[in-house]
């Protein structure tokens, strides 16, 4: 069983690249970040993590719409957040180019 109650996934974008960032809230009550050098930063709540995070201009993936994501650049429908079972095989997708113009 995972020590972790939920999972959510978080985006920035700078110009053409969109970061991600997850988010996991532990059973204890507490929070972790993964962020896209590969980081785990802990917080003392989801509260606390979602404001860090919003601070760094994040968006929760889940709540954005369509007009949301054309807004930042890519169409809904072309993103979804890192794959893998582990960090190690999220790590290397944390940070996606869009290549061209939009």
């Amino acid at each position: 069983m995972n020590p972790f109650l939920r999972e959510d996934w978080y985006l920035a974008s700078l110009g053409r690249t969109l970061i991600w960032a997850r988010l996991r809230v532990l059973e204890a009550g507490t929070a972790e970040v993964l962020d896209s050098d590969g980081n785990t930063l802990p917080y003392d709540s989801e509260d606390s993590a979602r404001a860090a995070l919003f601070d760094a201009e994040f968006v929760a993936f889940d709540g954005l719409d369509e007009d949301d994501a054309l807004a930042r650049g890519f169409a809904l429908t072309d993103v979804m957040p890192p794959q893998g079972e582990e960090d190690t095989a999220l790590i290397p997708q944390m940070v996606r180019s869009l290549g061209g113009r939009a």
